[in-house]
């Protein structure tokens, strides 16, 4: 299974919001921490804010932040948010396999059981996993320089 760059970039969007946190993101300072196009973020953005994972404050001073904390974020809640399809075979997707095994297949069985694991791992790490499992990210962030006000940490959901 390979995730798409959608994905990819909307758990960094995450990990620099929880990285920074008790400050608000922007989203031109995120792009230029992971060199990718602000335009790109911007579209992560909707999506991640729909599903109630980041919040954003408009106006002069605005910017994003986590919707929730960090440690109730999982990765298979990002997934399932930025992915369109889960399907590994042809035989997954619905009305297209003209196999006559489909029903009855062992591969199928086998695939699903395979996707089902790969989702209970994605649920065992949270966002905050990934920020505290490496100290040296507010620096590699460029966030040890920013210098923005601290605000109100997101409500608890």
């Amino acid at each position: 299974m390979r995730l798409t760059k959608q994905t990819n970039y909307a758990v960094r969007m995450l990990m620099y919001c929880a990285a920074n946190e008790g400050r608000l993101s922007r989203i031109p300072e995120i792009a230029k921490a992971y060199g990718v196009s602000e335009l790109f973020l911007f579209k992560i953005l909707q999506p991640l804010t729909r599903a109630g994972l980041v919040e954003t404050v408009r106006g002069r001073n605005g910017g994003v932040r986590l919707g929730r904390s960090a440690e109730r974020i999982t990765l298979f809640d990002v997934v399932k948010v930025t992915e369109d399809s889960f399907a590994m075979a042809e035989c997954f997707e619905d009305g297209v396999a003209e196999c006559p095994l489909v029903d009855s297949c062992g591969l199928n069985s086998a695939l699903r059981k395979a996707l089902n694991a790969f989702f209970d791992v994605l649920t065992e790490y949270t966002i905050d996993d990934l920020v505290k499992a490496r100290p040296q990210i507010n620096f590699l962030l460029g966030l040890d320089d920013v210098r923005m006000p601290r605000i109100a940490a997101a409500p608890a959901a």
